[in-house]
């Protein structure tokens, strides 16, 4: 049968594996897919917008595996106690169509997103960076500070949000991290404020406009942009100035030049794709004071090995159970047998 993975189950795996760890791991099978990236077919996520969102589903698969998630970005869900971004998706069996997973995919996709954050700023950022602006301190901003700590030695994280709460909410939630000594969170008045003395900066507003979060006269040389807040036609972060005179790396460019901060510039602009920099094939940060930045939107591609991932460590943990969403028949052809009760369903799970 199929396995199921619900919100208590990756509570569960999150209580047993740890979120730096799995933060790790997902960016493992990241990197191992991204360097099987011509193995994979490709496309950019469908979407339905509304003046309230956007609702997507986004696929990708190779020659065994395929993967979609369902997921949502609505910025005024949380007035009516709902996460601005739900996701669930599903992995499943090329050569029968069989689902083998069923998953949860809202807290993954956070953990997902902080996976590939640092996967690329392992080859952008400065190898000496020690201090992160956090722009934005909503669902998302504990995984990436975790994940920057943990995999970029980030100490000291700059943080801002509109709503001052949501960075208490940020600083309570890392206060582990804080007592021990591994982090200091200062909370700032302003992004000008937190962006000042930032090694890297991490932008994560939900609001679907076209905004200029961070002006070009923020930016200094060496430093290195996470922009993750762009990820949907009609909604940016940065002042396009900043591409400019940066170097900009992309997960799936033809995604990217219709979602990212990159709608903002022309078709002719240069970028990099992650995986080709991965593969050896372009170079990643060049010199000290070089300018860069990851315009992450989020790719299928990203959501399959998450997936694939949680499909291996709930089946070695033997976290879920299993879901019969597909009838499983000693004669599949009598499915009018299946739906009146009267033909006998097979009783091995798979």
């Amino acid at each position: 049968m199929t396995r199921y993975l619900g919100v208590k189950d990756l509570q569960r795996m999150v209580g047993e594996i740890g979120v730096q760890t799995m933060i790790a791991d997902i960016a493992g099978f990241i990197r191992e897919d991204f360097l099987r990236w011509q193995s994979y077919q490709k496309s950019a996520r469908t979407a339905n917008h509304s003046p309230e969102g956007v609702i997507e589903l986004m696929p990708a698969s190779d020659d065994s595996l395929f993967a979609f998630k369902y997921v949502n970005g609505h910025p005024r869900n949380p007035l009516r106690q709902l996460p601005t971004v739900m996701a669930f998706g599903v992995l499943a069996e090329v050569a029968t169509g069989y689902p083998l997973l069923l998953s949860e995919l809202t807290i993954t996709t956070a953990l997902r997103t902080a996976a590939t954050s640092v996967l690329a700023a392992r080859l952008f950022a400065r190898a000496d960076s020690r201090c992160m602006a956090l722009i934005g301190n909503g669902a998302q901003s504990e995984f990436q500070a975790i994940a920057f700590m943990d995999a970029l030695g980030i100490r000291e994280i700059r943080a801002y949000d509109v709503d001052r709460e949501a960075t208490d909410k940020l600083i309570a939630n890392l206060a582990p991290h804080i007592r021990t000594g591994r982090l200091q969170v200062m909370p700032m008045d302003s992004v000008r404020d937190a962006v000042a003395g930032a090694d890297i900066v991490t932008t994560l507003t939900a609001d679907k406009s076209r905004a200029t979060i961070l002006s070009a006269d923020m930016i200094v040389p060496g430093m290195h942009l996470n922009a993750v807040g762009g990820d949907c036609p009609g909604k940016t972060e940065l002042d396009p100035r900043i591409l400019q005179q940066a170097t900009v790396v992309v997960e799936f460019e033809p995604q990217t030049r219709i979602e990212g901060e990159l709608q903002q510039m022309p078709a002719d602009f240069r970028v990099l794709e992650l995986w080709k920099v991965l593969q050896g094939l372009e170079s990643g940060r060049s010199h000290a004071r070089e300018i860069t930045v990851f315009d992450s939107v989020g790719f299928a591609l990203e959501d399959l090995s998450a997936l694939r991932y949680l499909h291996q460590r709930a089946s070695s943990m033997h976290i879920g159970r299993p879901l019969e969403i597909v009838p499983r028949l000693h004669d599949p052809k009598d499915l009018f047998g299946c739906a009146v009760g009267t033909a006998p369903s097979l009783v091995t799970a798979q």
